[in-house]
């Protein structure tokens, strides 16, 4: 009785560790971004997780909300680029527990309304004149429609909003309605956030006037002058009427102050206590950033190959975010 027992106890210890490999095998599910710097962001931190930490991963897509709810739910564990507290889906899985935004990954970043800043200087070199010289703010906007001619609707001036399931996309058609801009210009969406990139880029190699939201870190940022038109301080409480899409009275403010965060759910937080440490840690500068991003767009790199090409490349702005022996693992990785 005894053996058997003991054969019972060996049996049962095989098989729960057993499971555990199993478990210790499944992937880490990471958010695959659509924009640029999300995007080699995520390929950053999955070549430290596999090379460094020996954890294999896979990334599964989705828009930035669907991503927020499969983070709480555990069904992704992290995402790469979040830009946190700006949904109501991250706030309020947040505040239930559910999921974590772990370091400042990139300091300085910014989002807002854009044009070209030869739309309101001109350039002499290319022969452009300043077709907007008194635009600085967005109640500006209200003069300059036919500046900004959609040319689906040429009695309209066209805004290039963010791709449909971006928080952003919701926060601009609120400001639009905001700023009393709604009836004078077309809230264009676009499909992506490559065929937005498309749009702009067009344009400008053109020298047309366009009107745009954008954000930074990217390319573009890096290669353009840009300027960003002034709005309102931010303020709490008119913030929240613009990311409810449902609110009829939205009220003007700047975007929410950006910090920039790596998002983790509850259980990923727990389990993998080293990569919660690594994470919190990331500091990417953002000069070196745009950099790296303007020669992914421009050489069309794949975001894998331009994340090992920066880690190649920038050692000593990745190695203090971990332990030595494990840098030198992601080093020898590469």
């Amino acid at each position: 009785m005894k053996r058997i027992s003991a054969l019972l106890a060996v049996l049962t210890l095989s098989v729960m560790c057993g499971a555990s490999a199993a478990d210790a095998r499944k992937p880490i599910h990471f958010g695959a971004i659509g924009w640029e710097s999300g995007a080699l962001t995520t390929e950053l931190l999955r070549l430290i997780v596999e090379k460094g930490y020996g954890y294999p991963t896979d990334t599964l897509p989705g828009s930035t909300v669907s991503m927020e709810v499969a983070l709480a739910r555990n069904d992704l564990q992290v995402i790469a680029e979040e830009w946190a507290g700006r949904s109501p889906a991250w706030v309020k899985a947040e505040q239930a527990g559910q999921v974590f935004s772990l370091g400042d990954t990139v300091k300085n970043a910014e989002e807002g309304w854009w044009v070209p800043a030869y739309v309101i200087k001109g350039d002499p070199a290319r022969n452009l004149k300043a077709l907007a010289p008194d635009l600085r703010t967005v109640d500006d906007l209200k003069r300059y429609a036919q500046v900004f001619r959609d040319p689906e609707s040429p009695d309209k001036g066209r805004f290039l909003n963010s791709p449909s399931g971006w928080t952003s996309e919701t926060v601009n058609s609120q400001k639009l309605k905001a700023y009393g801009l709604d009836q004078q210009y077309v809230n264009f969406r676009s499909g992506s956030g490559a065929a937005l990139d498309a749009e702009i880029n067009s344009a400008i190699r053109r020298g047309q006037p366009v009107l745009f939201y954008y954000w930074s870190p990217t390319p573009l940022m890096g290669r353009v002058e840009l300027v960003r038109l002034e709005e309102p301080p931010f303020d709490a409480q008119a913030w929240a009427t613009l990311t409810d899409a449902k609110n009829p009275s939205p009220r003007g403010s700047r975007s929410l102050p950006a910090k920039l965060s790596i998002g983790v759910s509850a259980a990923f937080r727990e389990q993998y206590p080293e990569l919660v440490e690594t994470f919190s840690k990331v500091d990417l500068p953002i000069a070196t950033l745009n950099k790296a991003l303007a020669r992914m767009s421009e050489t069309r790199q794949p975001p894998r190959e331009a994340a090992q090409a920066f880690l190649r490349d920038n050692p000593t702005v990745w190695k203090s975010w971990m332990p030595a022996e494990v840098a030198s693992k992601v080093e020898a990785g590469l």
